[in-house]
């Protein structure tokens, strides 16, 4: 089936973006497939209030294959051997998952769908450091290493998922939060008084390729990459062959808007930040308004409403700031806006 008649007969669905607060993995899992039910996409949570290991960096670095990490004066640094601070990292990843079997086990309707989150390439090497502690990204051949190594571990990792959650269909999420910095120049070096060079547009698509295939290859469904609203490259991911682009609504440009709008005609998927989530202690908007953000410029670039299946709305960043209950409610809210979407769907 085209990718393009396909979404057409989906629903909107919900999700979020990894990050959720506390330290209590079989709690986090709990609520977090309780709200996402079926037809939503549930995924692993990152706990980064666990410290060491548990954050973004860390979490992805210990799926690299041949390429040790540790935490040093600057941060996470490529060294020789694995350190503690790999060691513990891997080690929570293990009881995360260990945890989904836990709980997936008892569930009577299974997800359907389960997604995992991991740090992109780009945004990877800009947040580890060579031995002379500078940053990775300065240096070519450490981005390609970095990326190959990424690579060569997805596979196992997406094999110890699929079988804590048996028959579900894999997505994966590749966080790139820095990528617009890195085009642009402006990420700064380990001193901070000077900035790194702009990395090419065409390596980046290449770096994302090569992570992005060895996923299709370890058996993801889907591949979203996660980018900031800001100059976000659009025609790159889907040149690295990207299923989904996932974005913030709150700044698109109607240039941008444009863009995504040919991506959805096209078949690619929409990852929709609908929800802003910046200020934790801010109240959350009414469903109708979440429905909203997205509708309007929907029927202003003239996208039928039959083609809302394309769209999954997600919050516009991690749930880390809040508490259990306030992660709760914005994913209550989401699935909410997600509901109200597709009634005005139907008419």
């Amino acid at each position: 089936m085209p990718a393009a008649e396909e979404s057409q007969q989906r629903q909107v669905t919900a999700t979020a973006l990894g990050p959720w607060p506390g330290q209590d993995p079989v709690e986090a899992a709990r609520i977090i497939r309780g709200e996402l039910g079926s037809p939503h996409l549930p995924y692993l949570a990152e706990l980064p209030d666990r410290g060491v290991g548990a954050d973004a960096i860390g979490r992805t670095a210990s799926l690299l294959v041949d390429m040790a990490v540790d935490v040093q004066t600057h941060g996470w640094r490529i060294v020789d051997r694995p350190g503690r601070d790999l060691i513990r990292a891997r080690s929570a990843l293990s009881t995360d998952i260990n945890v989904l079997a836990d709980v997936a086990g008892e569930e009577e309707d299974p997800a359907r769908e389960f997604k995992v989150q991991l740090r992109g390439p780009l945004s990877l090497a800009a947040g580890l450091h060579l031995h002379n502690g500078e940053r990775a990204l300065i240096d070519y051949g450490a981005r390609r290493d970095i990326a190959a190594s990424l690579a060569a571990g997805v596979g196992d990792h997406l094999a110890r998922v699929a079988g804590a959650v048996p028959g579900a269909r894999l997505v994966v999420q590749l966080d790139e939060p820095d990528i617009a910095s890195i085009l642009a120049g402006s990420i700064p070096t380990s001193s901070g008084y000077r900035t790194l060079r702009s990395v090419p547009g065409q390596e980046v698509t290449e770096l994302w390729r090569v992570v992005v295939d060895a996923l299709r290859a370890a058996g993801a469904a889907e591949i979203a990459i996660a980018v900031t609203e800001i100059e976000a490259p659009f025609e790159r991911i889907l040149a690295a062959g990207a299923d989904s682009i996932a974005v913030p609504l709150k700044a698109l440009t109607s240039r941008q808007w444009e863009q995504l709008a040919e991506a959805v005609e096209a078949g690619t998927r929409l990852w929709a930040g609908a929800v802003a989530v910046d200020d934790a202690a801010a109240g959350l908007p009414k469903a109708a308004e979440v429905a909203d953000a997205l509708w309007r410029p929907w029927r202003q670039l003239g996208l039928p409403g039959t083609s809302l299946g394309a769209v999954r709305l997600t919050p516009t960043a991690g749930l880390d700031a809040y508490t259990p209950s306030g992660a709760t409610a914005v994913l209550a809210r989401l699935t909410q806006g997600a509901d109200a979407l597709n009634q005005l769907a139907l008419g």
